[in-house]
């Protein structure tokens, strides 16, 4: 059994991990994981209330401040634990202050300095000393350390800075972490809270996921659409930027698909339920965004791995340090006091906190401009691309057939009636030709006898004695022919043509322009298909493939490269499963091709493929400006302390100051719109 429910109050990642790992012993737990940045704890029980129970137990235990609930999470910059710390800061500093400054009886001087440092880091020891008793050691324990190790030295100033500064730090990160938090939540908060139900001419508010499909709801201005649908009374402006990133509105009326989570800006409009709320559009965004947690980039990846035994080491090298400087100098004090310098400087929150961040921020803001990336490892692939191969209908086309020209090649028979016998044969079909050839039939369908099709080929069946066959065997220039046959004599031809997104040419140029080879795999042929290709400036072009070809040309130019695939059809899924990046088509993709898909362009645009692979480029830049800045700062204030060059005070800033540094560079990826 999975469950889900949301934790506050954690200080950073590692406390998270810590946390998570104790939680994975517990008896009714299977697994658990912690997604820090969405505040979000996701667990396996074979008991759910007495896992729960569980849960929320040890956590109180270990992280006091941290709350576990069922209800979802919302983040606040300030709340009534920063109030407290605040209090307690200036409680701790004002006594410290005295205790140093002013000339006390030894018992006094020793009450006041006791209850500073405890004001002033009370929580850090507590779990110092709880994951010590557990095996494990993090942050926590090398700040108590270096708290009591300076004290016991007689650096009173010193011990208390160090706690003293840590605390303002740590405080001062909470409060960046949670406005990149609250930022992320806001580009993501698509998800309408109520439904105007329509039942027997009177309305009803109800939740969205209460509401049935084939329902009747009605949306008014200012609100969001609840449910994906179909407008049946009303016309208005609709504002879809958090879905697609389009600042411009658009306008919709009786008989247009409407996505749910759009805004209605002017009017009221009636619509008809085609999808529940967990398939409608909005609530599959909601899933891929908190699910990309699960799918670590390899950088990120490497980090988590990295700080789970960066403490213990850090610990072991600054007993070296203390053994080497005691050696060379002869000074105890010393010795000990450059080994709580490396202890200070070399906490991992700088690295634990920002390369998350960066990579939640970029996703956050991705989803806003509607392409949905289901992982940080799919985010970090696309910044590497070389080769991005795309499908031709429904993906660089609109999947839209005009009928251009009908031919009859019988006297007595009219186009009209052309049309109609095609219609005929094509009235089950969900093929994108034979519904452009339905939308031109004018005459009413009647049910025909002995129907067999033919995948590749088209079908066969019987109507008034006679044996017809609707298919595709001719093609012409760049036009796709559909011949009628009766009784094996061809009595006619329907010419139709694909129509090109006039995004597509673009989205291929700016691809081309980035140094990523473009290539067009398509079952059509020949001539279509390099038509296609010519006028988008594609660099290579496949043609007459099926499903298996596409997938074994991928497998084959893949090896030593990076390649993305664009599709949207059933038949894609396999070479979206295949490719390093899978790219799928939001509102005309099939499920299988979402669903088989690591990135999802909300609007079908082909332009959101560039700008995906620039908004990777950048936030892949922020995460390693993140390490270098952080592991070079670290880096050096460690040597400076070692060779005696700095203080506790400096070594303390740096870490706090890069921690802090780290967190806002990581929220650039929040604010950034790649140029075209």
């Amino acid at each position: 059994m999975k469950k889900v429910v949301k934790i506050e109050g954690l200080d950073c990642p590692n406390c998270a991990r810590s946390l998570e790992c104790e939680i994975n012993k517990l008896k009714y737990v299977e697994s658990a994981s912690i997604d820090f940045v969405h505040s979000k704890l996701t667990y396996e029980c074979k008991d759910e209330e007495k896992a729960y129970d569980e849960i929320v137990k040890l956590t109180k235990h270990i992280e006091p401040k941290a709350k576990i609930s069922k209800e979802k999470a919302k983040y606040k910059l300030v709340d009534k634990n920063f109030v407290i710390n605040i209090i307690f800061l200036i409680l701790g500093i004002a006594s410290g202050l005295v205790a140093i400054l002013v000339t006390l009886p030894t018992w006094a001087f020793w009450t006041l300095f006791v209850l500073s440092a405890l004001l002033l880091g009370y929580q850090t020891y507590l779990k110092a000393i709880k994951l010590l008793f557990k095996g494990n050691v993090n942050e926590n324990v090398l700040i108590t350390l270096s708290v009591i190790g300076a004290a016991v030295i007689g650096e009173y100033m010193e011990s208390l800075m160090v706690i003293c500064l840590y605390s303002i730090g740590k405080i001062l990160e909470g409060l960046a972490v949670n406005k990149s938090k609250r930022s992320i939540e806001e580009l993501t908060n698509l998800q309408p809270e109520y439904a105007n139900l329509l039942v027997d001419g009177k309305e009803e508010r109800i939740s969205p996921e209460d509401v049935e499909l084939g329902s009747t709801i009605i949306v008014r201005a200012g609100e969001k659409v609840p449910l994906d649908g179909v407008i049946l009374e009303g016309s208005s402006m609709l504002d879809t930027q958090s879905l697609t990133g389009e600042s411009l509105p658009y306008s919709v009326s009786k008989g247009d698909e409407i996505l749910s989570g759009s805004i209605v800006l002017d009017g009221v409009l009636t619509i008809k339920t085609t999808k529940t709320c967990t398939e409608s559009t909005v609530s599959k965004i909601m899933n891929l965004i908190e699910n990309a947690e699960n799918k670590k980039s390899k950088t990120e990846t490497f980090i988590s791995k990295i700080t789970r035994w960066y403490t213990l080491g850090v610990f072991i090298l600054s007993v070296l340090v203390w053994g080497i400087v005691w050696a060379v100098t002869k000074e105890f004090n010393t010795a000990i006091y450059r080994g709580l310098i490396f202890l200070v400087v070399s906490c991992p929150c700088a690295f634990a906190i920002s390369v998350p961040l960066s990579y939640f921020s970029g996703i956050g803001n991705a989803s806003k401009k509607g392409i949905l990336i289901k992982g940080s490892n799919y985010l970090d692939a696309c910044a590497k691309l070389d080769i991005v191969a795309f499908d031709k209908t429904g993906t660089l086309t609109t999947g839209q057939f005009n009928i251009e020209k009908v031919e009859s090649f019988r006297d007595n028979l009219t186009e009209e009636d052309i049309i109609y016998l095609a219609s005929l044969g094509e009235q089950n079909s969900l093929h994108p030709l034979a519904k452009s050839i339905l939308a031109n039939n004018k005459k009413e369908l009647v049910e025909v006898d002995n129907v067999k099709e033919i995948a590749g080929e088209g079908v066969f069946f019987a109507f008034n004695g006679k044996a017809y066959f609707i298919g595709r065997k001719g093609k012409e220039g760049k036009n796709t022919s559909v011949e009628v046959y009766e009784n094996e004599v061809l009595i006619g031809k329907i010419y139709l043509s694909d129509t090109i997104k006039e995004s597509s040419k673009g989205a291929c140029e700016e691809l081309n322009s980035m140094g990523i080879k473009t290539v067009l795999l398509s079952g059509d042929n020949k001539e279509i298909v390099e038509s296609v290709g010519n006028s988008l400036g594609i660099q290579e072009c496949k043609y007459s493939l099926l499903p298996q070809d596409k997938y074994n040309w991928i497998e084959e130019n893949k090896k030593g490269k990076m390649l993305a695939y664009v599709g949207d059809g059933i038949n894609d899924a396999p070479s979206l499963m295949l490719a390093d990046v899978g790219i799928s088509m939001g509102i005309n993709g099939s499920p299988a091709s979402i669903e088989a898909s690591d990135i999802v362009l909300v609007d079908d645009n082909p332009n959101k493929v560039p700008m995906a692979v620039k908004l990777s480029k950048y936030t892949r830049k922020i995460v390693w400006e993140n390490i270098i800045f952080s592991a070079g700062i670290k880096f050096t204030f460690l040597l400076l302390g070692a060779i005696g060059i700095t203080g506790m005070l400096p070594a303390v800033l740096a870490d706090v100051g890069v921690t802090v540094l780290a967190i806002l560079n990581s929220m650039r990826a929040l604010r950034y719109t790649p140029k075209k």
